[in-house]
């Protein structure tokens, strides 16, 4: 899907390969290797786990756009180290749930009969 750089990208993993496509203008991107800056048909592949986590953002004034792609597909799940929150997307809106790893967990038969 190609979008338009907004200030408001967060840093994340997934479980899934990612792809990053410079349709047009600069970004910063961060990686755990630290940030570098990509222009107009630059790519970038983000592995599976924490080592693929990124984040994009507009490097200049004027527009950017840029094409994500993967391999994801529901259910999905995607972590955000600097909140420290998981998200989890089944493919039904009703069962979607973020959280905070520190709320801590429960055990599988919580709530079971």
């Amino acid at each position: 899907m190609a979008a338009a750089v907004t200030t408001r990208q967060t840093y994340q993993y997934e479980y899934v390969e990612e792809w990053l496509l410079v349709l047009d203008g600069d970004v910063v991107v961060r990686t755990p290797e630290g940030e570098q800056e990509l222009g107009r048909g630059g790519l970038m592949c983000f592995p599976a786990g924490p080592g693929g986590a990124h984040k994009v953002r507009n490097a200049g004034e004027r527009d950017v756009r840029i094409l994500m792609f993967s391999s994801a597909h529901e259910p999905a799940v995607a972590v955000y180290p600097d909140s420290d929150k998981i998200g989890v997307w089944s493919g039904n809106p009703h069962d979607h749930v973020m959280l905070r790893r520190a709320d801590g967990h429960v055990a599988y038969y919580d709530g079971e009969s």
